[in-house]
């Protein structure tokens, strides 16, 4: 697979660090996940399948567990020990904690000069918000996402997805790489400043064209991807279920009119977004709640038309096309608890090197013993760097 040979530390927590350095893990790298004795919080969060959370099983298979006491100097030595062992090192503390504990990047790179050294925090390692503690809400909230996901009383509403999490760990796992591939021609690694926000702004190109062109915020009701488009926009069906259309294209449009005997309107499809294609939204919101969803899906699937209808999340992942490209994979696992469990598949899928989901997810300090001592700890050292009971060192 593309990354083996690669050992990843993991410091970080929740979501962005750990998404990604479990998608290294699935495409061959060694990901050592470094924990206290308290553990990854997601051990615990949210529904739970066998012995483990949907969340901590989808963001840590493939991994190694390794307890250290960070606070306690042989935590700090046995760490610097491990980093040295190391391709890369990710940590999600507030700017400044791993400096002041010992293991920042420049403690490691003295040691280390070809880390590659991450840090994910809310908003950066810079600027006066640098040091506020943040969770995806307020990040999407500071960097304008919430004001424009708003419900149908116009109120901002809470966001589906955690789109500033994905985002950092997306844009983190790119900024790895190249430094990985970097590397390669110059022997040196480099530092990650990875803020969440600044990640999630860059995702914005595609609606901030009323901010920076016109210096002004957005009327959602005219905008293109909130409402002010006729063939970008969600219609109710007579059974109460929704479909979207959701390509504004010129053709599109010209396709799904003519199938309607609606062509008089399909010029105001060249209209921009807004008060213009008021008639035509009105015409297919009136439309779509004459007939059931299972009506529109029969007439627009011969259509050339982009349109979906809105599935439950049950219902989305049990589609054919999920299972035609595993994304929904059932997998055996021997250890902590076994049993048959159900995962989300990997979505980078190459051709010659196919990535591999290792069902396997690390009990808490499960590898504790076994990767310290490979390094020439003894035991004695390893149950004063994890701040475990002997009997608890695994």
């Amino acid at each position: 697979m593309k990354l083996e040979g690669i050992r990843v530390v993991d410091l970080s927590q929740f979501l962005p660090g750990p998404h990604f350095t479990m998608m290294m893990a699935d495409h061959g790298a060694e990901v050592i996940r470094v924990e206290s004795s308290a553990g990854e919080p997601t051990r615990e969060i949210g529904a739970r399948q066998g012995n483990a959370s949907v969340w901590f099983r989808n963001t840590h298979r493939g991994k190694k567990s390794v307890v250290l006491d960070l606070k306690r100097k042989e935590g700090v030595a046995a760490f610097l020990r491990l980093a040295t062992s190391a391709d890369v090192i990710v940590e999600s503390f507030r700017p400044g904690v791993v400096e002041r504990l010992g293991i920042g990047y420049s403690q490691v790179s003295a040691l280390h000069p070809g880390i590659v050294y991450a840090s994910i925090a809310a908003y950066g390692q810079t600027g006066p918000m640098a040091q506020r503690p943040a969770h995806d809400l307020s990040i999407q909230a500071e960097s304008g996402l919430v004001s424009l996901n708003r419900g149908s009383d116009g109120r901002p509403a809470l966001p589906g997805i955690p789109a500033a999490d994905m985002a950092g760990s997306l844009m983190a796992m790119n900024g790895v790489l190249m430094a990985l591939l970097r590397r390669a021609s110059t022997g040196k690694g480099d530092y990650l400043d990875i803020s969440m926000q600044d990640c999630l702004q860059s995702w914005l190109v595609n609606v901030v064209g009323p901010v920076f062109a016109e210096d002004r915020d957005l009327v959602l009701a005219n905008e293109r991807g909130f409402g002010g488009n006729a063939f970008y926009n969600i219609y109710e069906c007579a059974d109460g279920q929704f479909l979207t259309l959701g390509g504004s294209e010129i053709k599109f449009a010209t396709n799904l009119l003519t199938a309607l005997d609606r062509t008089d309107l399909i010029a105001l499809c060249r209209l921009p977004p807004g008060p213009g294609q008021l008639p035509v939204r009105d015409f297919l919101r009136q439309t779509f709640l004459l007939q059931p969803l299972a009506h529109w899906e029969v007439f627009l699937t011969p259509i050339d038309v982009c349109w979906a209808p809105v599935r439950g999340l049950h219902d989305a992942l049990q589609r054919d096309q999920v299972l035609a490209r595993n994304m929904r994979i059932e997998v055996e696992q021997s250890g902590f608890g076994g049993g048959k469990v159900t995962e989300l598949g990997i979505p980078i899928q190459f051709k010659l090197e196919p990535g591999q989901v290792d069902p396997e997810i690390p009990e808490l300090g499960e590898h504790t013993h076994a990767v310290l001592g490979a390094l020439g700890l003894s035991s004695e050292e390893v149950v004063q760097a994890s701040g475990l009971a002997p009997r608890a060192v695994q």
